[in-house]
């Protein structure tokens, strides 16, 4: 670590993101976040920082430097929720399928629930934002209460919630989430809809009614050919449609009346959930008879979906940490391939919610590893020298964009 990080870190010195991390992992959080937020919010008034809960649950701290207006406002962002059921903690030497590829020295690893989504990279912001010390410009952290269900803190935090005013409007965000210490600049949106396909009730003896189990049949073929013409996002690539439940009629001998489709969707720039409803609508009904009525809405939820994001690989937010991630995985001893790369996430986040903002998604552990799910699965771990690494590049990049 440079003499300029180690400087700035004094102030934060006797913070350790992997004991830290240690203890959340301990505190369950997948049915109310209120132990683990007072655990954050103790944690800042330890370190002489005032934490305040505002917009529906959200914990939220700043440090503002000399000259706030020399430069720009850095948000780093988290969720405190974590996905059912709670998995508890455990530390110790990893095993098969849990070590990195290439490091100098043995791994070490914590399991247990949110190890890795998202209590890791918490930590590593944490750390991070305690040390800083901005030049110019400001940083804050402001950490939501219910990312894994509807997100109503992000929505409420950003003012995408009906009647809500934006308590936080940065000029560039930097998100924790677990991607292998890579920076990651964008991620498909995710959507739910049901196309309703409404016919007339017969006998089935009869040719008679409108049939519109039937209809589903032009219908899945609209779905199938839905992005035949779409062109694929530089970062993203092709949009992705699927349905996933079909349910239909009341009796074995009737003409059914009605069918219903559920569809996901994972959208690309510059589709918005408005536009992807309409445009389904219209390709559902030139694919389906003119007697057989079709409706198609976005599953009700009271916050947006996530739409999809990207951010300009080149822009100086991504380059600042990549180039940490590089360094600070260096000065732990991963290996040379492990972390820095800039790709996409591979899952929607609330980050989708603060676009068109510059916005870079990071943190240390994986969604998945050659073993298979790791994030949201019963053996979710995260390696301990991650978690120091991902401490140490959130510093540094806070460092370089703030000075």
């Amino acid at each position: 670590m440079s003499d300029d990080l180690a400087s700035g870190s004094a102030g934060a010195a006797s913070f350790d993101p992997v004991a830290f991390l240690e203890s959340a992992v301990q505190i369950p959080s997948h049915e109310s976040v209120e132990s683990m937020r007072s655990f954050v919010v103790e944690t800042l008034e330890s370190h002489g920082v005032e934490g305040a809960v505002v917009a529906d649950g959200c914990v939220v701290a700043e440090k503002t430097s000399p000259a706030p207006a020399s430069g720009p406002h850095l948000a780093v962002n988290t969720h405190l929720d974590t996905v059912t059921p709670h998995v508890s903690v455990d530390r110790g030497p990893a095993v098969e399928g849990e070590r990195g590829h290439g490091a100098e020295r043995p791994d070490e690893v914590i399991r247990g629930r949110g190890s890795c989504d998202a209590k890791g990279p918490l930590a590593a912001l944490l750390s991070g934002f305690l040390a800083a010390d901005p030049d110019r410009g400001r940083l804050t952290l402001a950490l939501t209460p219910d990312e894994e269900s509807l997100s109503l803190g992000a929505a409420a935090l950003t003012g995408r919630l009906p009647e809500s005013d934006p308590y936080l409007d940065a000029d560039a965000y930097l998100v924790g989430e677990p991607t292998g210490l890579d920076a990651c600049t964008a991620a498909k949106g995710r959507f739910q809809g049901t196309v309703e396909l409404s016919g007339v009730a017969a006998h089935a003896a009869e040719f008679a009614g409108a049939n519109a189990i039937a209809a589903a049949e032009g219908a899945l073929a609209a779905i199938r050919t839905f992005d035949d013409d779409s062109d694929d996002h530089p970062q993203l690539g092709a949009p992705k449609l699927t349905p996933t439940v079909i349910d239909g009629g009341d009796a074995t001998n009737q003409v059914p009346a009605d069918c219903s489709i559920t569809v996901d969707r994972r959208s690309v720039p510059p589709e918005t959930a408005e536009g992807f409803r309409s445009s389904l609508a219209a390709a559902v009904r030139a694919a389906v008879p003119d007697d057989v009525g079709v409706d198609v809405a976005l599953t009700d939820r009271k916050s947006p979906f996530f739409e999809a994001f990207s951010t300009d690989p080149d822009h100086e937010l991504v380059d600042a940490v990549a180039g940490a991630a590089r360094a600070a995985g260096d000065d732990a001893g991963l290996s040379p391939d492990r972390g820095g790369a800039v790709r996409p996430f591979g899952a929607a986040t609330e980050a989708s919610y603060f676009a068109p903002a510059p916005t870079v998604v990071f943190g240390p552990g994986d969604l998945a590893d050659e073993t298979g799910a790791v994030a949201h699965a019963e053996r979710e771990y995260v390696r301990v020298r991650e978690v120091e690494a991902a401490a140490e590049a959130v510093e540094r990049s806070i460092a370089t964009i703030l000075g």
